[in-house]
């Protein structure tokens, strides 16, 4: 018999074995128990199909985070949907250009955001409904009228589970196109590798937009059944309240900065936790220290990309290296290659690649893309720069594509260089990552005036806030007659670095 590999198969054994465990537990607001889980997700599936969303529809998804939309989430796994869920800061344009490239059934939005949503795409997709973070909105109103669909739609391993949008180098955000299976050797890997076991409490306060927040921290709960402390967002005191019946957190280096700047945050707070994970950006090594130092915890490093989930570990047991990544996780393999993709000599710099059954199905509708990406044997270039140890412990050393990450958010240069210089009085600009005390990097970007012209920074950031997300907006814009290039006319960006390195701190 064929064998169903819907990735919510995964996580119903679980789901059914957990019953009276909170799954989702929001402080001071609502919750959702395991035993409630598959009903309210079939709810939400009914809702869905009464749209007409079959398997391989695509639902996109900008909301805040709720427990209903994890309802939806796990709906559009159970339905066989295509889910893609977009940054809540993106912009009424950059939402259009998503919803003309995945051509959606269905969008689903703030009810706040929905007039002027709906006037831009009215055309362009067929249903637009409104899902709010109090749990209530068009969407829901379906789904109170709705019984529980029982079934859960066959999948093949490379069915679509996901499209996350990762920005581009050239400007143009690429689809990065997720399988069940993808997702679930991912999942099984990291519930195993970090230890998961009966009794942990997740402590949660990253975005479920995102690869981190959405797939990794949550995928291992729901294995797990763990219950999960369910926050909006990262506040620093709720935290602080949670974390002595937490076992688990996972987060991005911005909220470990944050934590060792509360005087308050102590070891005793920390006694009952097992494991802090960090990730989405790198964290520095005197963090990873000062954490120690404090806690008495050392914090497991991992690394991976919206492409592949997670690629390698710092180990539970073992040494737990600052400033490392650590080893390629079970089942897959990579290595360090030079332009050509051959393998070097370890201790070498080279562009970290990696095989294995987490990486992608390619880049929707971007043939051309997806194929310089991968070797002819199958390797994918993630284009980090990276040494390996003579053990196969992994350092990221840089990164190839100029590559700015800002509170674990990806941003590239090329895609706000394009919108500054639309603008008028700017003749060119280039934008780079500087050193940021919380964010990691922050975005600068540094112009070139068109001849007698007088724009100024307020003029620039007035511009690009139609147009770009707050988070790659430039906290400075500076001014100069021309910029450094080498002989061949390329901008050199590390000069830039260098002269601004400074001026966020």
């Amino acid at each position: 018999m064929k064998k169903n590999n819907n990735l919510y198969l995964l996580f119903s054994e679980a789901i059914s074995a957990s019953d009276d465990i909170d799954f989702l537990h929001v402080p001071h607001g609502p919750s959702l128990k395991y035993r409630d889980t598959d009903e309210a997700s079939g709810r939400f599936h009914a809702a869905l199909e009464s749209l007409g969303i079959t398997k391989g529809d695509r639902v996109v998804v900008q909301v805040a985070k709720s427990i209903e939309s994890v309802l939806l989430y796990l709906a559009c796994l159970r339905i066989g949907a295509i889910y893609i869920p977009l940054n809540t800061a993106y912009t009424s344009a950059e939402v259009s250009y998503f919803i003309e490239d995945a051509e959606p059934r269905v969008f689903i939005c703030d009810p706040l955001a929905h007039e002027s949503l709906g006037s831009v795409l009215h055309e362009k997709v067929a249903h637009i409904l409104t899902l709010s973070a109090n749990g209530t909105g068009s969407l829901v109103d379906i789904y109170n009228e709705k019984d529980a669909v029982n079934d859960i739609v066959d999948c093949s391993a490379d069915d679509l589970a996901a499209i996350l949008y990762t920005s581009g180098t050239t400007g143009r955000s690429k689809g990065a196109m997720l399988s069940h299976s993808n997702l679930s050797s991912n999942a099984q890997v990291l519930h195993q590798y970090w230890q998961f076991q009966h009794g942990d409490i997740l402590l949660h306060a990253l975005p479920v937009f995102h690869v981190h927040g959405l797939f990794v921290a949550l995928h291992c709960a729901l294995l797990n059944g763990s219950m999960i402390y369910f926050l909006p967002h990262f506040d620093a005191d709720t935290v602080l309240q949670q974390l002595p019946t937490s076992t688990v957190m996972m987060g991005v280096p911005t909220f470990y900065t944050r934590l060792l700047d509360r005087p308050d945050f102590t070891r005793d707070l920390c006694d009952n936790m097992r494991l802090f994970v960090s990730g989405s950006a790198p964290l520095l090594a005197e963090t990873h220290i000062e954490f120690e130092q404090r806690t008495g915890h050392r914090i497991l490093e991992r690394y991976g990309m919206t492409e592949t989930g997670m690629i390698t570990s710092n180990p539970y047991d073992g040494e737990r290296i600052a400033g490392t990544v650590g080893y390629a996780l079970p089942g897959e393999s990579v290595r360090i290659a030079d332009d050509d993709g051959n393998e070097i000599a370890r201790g070498e710099t080279g562009v970290l690649e990696v095989k294995g059954p987490n990486v992608f199905q390619g880049y929707w509708r971007m043939p051309e893309k997806t194929r310089d990406e991968f070797r002819e044997d199958g390797w994918f270039i993630t284009g980090d720069l990276a040494t390996m140890s003579d053990d196969g412990r992994v350092t990221i050393v840089g990164r190839e594509k100029d590559l700015i990450i800002s509170g674990g958010y990806n941003i590239y240069p090329k895609e706000i260089e394009l919108a500054i210089d639309e603008c008028d009085g700017v003749k060119e600009s280039a934008v780079i990552g500087t050193p940021h005390a919380d964010f990691g990097e922050g975005v600068v970007a540094v112009v070139v005036r068109g001849d007698n012209m007088d724009i100024n920074e307020d003029d620039i950031l007035q511009s690009l806030s139609s147009q770009l997300a707050r988070f790659k907006q430039p906290k400075r814009i500076f001014f100069v007659d021309e910029l450094p290039r080498n002989t061949m006319g390329k901008v050199q960006k590390n000069t830039l670095r260098e002269d601004y390195r400074d001026c966020l701190k």
